[in-house]
């Protein structure tokens, strides 16, 4: 799924336009993008970025370090991402006028890359799975949750990661996901939109 094209669905305009303009213009609005994985949260982030010139934040720079990666960690619904990090990094400067800085994480290399610097903006999109996790408190002034069928989710995972990818998401990812779903019960906090 390409943002080339992709049609917004009008709810999360609407949504994201009430939020504007019940904000003060000189506070941030922040939106939360949470959901399956495949669902498309990637897609509609960048089609909200490019539609609003806003920040758009991806979860996937925030996944765990190496030695973070623990049995421990992994036993908790939501600890497959580095919450802390991405609360004291991101969340905590979304209001500095300055902007902020923070450090994107490469799973495929298990490196950091260069800092970002994203300069202020009123609204702010945070995409990707756990962006709803109760660590980071009442934060958002609108949240979505992708669906995706379960045929949609495969082809386009395969399409994606390939078959030996795919069959990881089914045995880790996706197990995972589900459990901080059901935990937390972060559909039942978001308007559920499917792509």
């Amino acid at each position: 799924m390409s943002a080339a094209g992709f049609e917004i669905p009008d709810v999360v305009c609407n949504v994201i336009e009430r939020a504007l303009a019940e904000t003060e213009l000189t506070k941030t609005v922040i939106v939360a993008i949470d959901g399956v994985c495949g669902g498309g949260k990637s897609t509609l982030g960048e089609a909200l970025a490019a539609k609003y010139a806003c920040r758009l934040f991806h979860m996937d720079d925030f996944f765990l370090q190496r030695e973070q990666r623990t049995k421990e960690r992994y036993e908790q619904a939501g600890g497959n991402v580095d919450y802390e990090r991405f609360k004291e990094e991101v969340l905590a400067h979304l209001s500095d006028k300055d902007g902020l800085f923070y450090r994107p994480f490469r799973c495929h290399t298990m490196t950091f890359g260069d800092a970002v610097r994203m300069p202020w903006c009123r609204l702010n999109i945070i995409e990707g799975a756990y962006s709803c996790h109760p660590y980071f408190g009442d934060v958002y002034q609108a949240r979505f949750f992708v669906e995706a069928s379960p045929e949609v989710q495969k082809e386009r995972l395969l399409a994606r990661n390939g078959k030996e990818q795919y069959e990881r998401f089914v045995r880790e990812w996706i197990p995972m996901e589900n459990r901080y779903f059901d935990a937390f019960a972060i559909r039942r906090q978001c308007i559920s939109i499917s792509l």
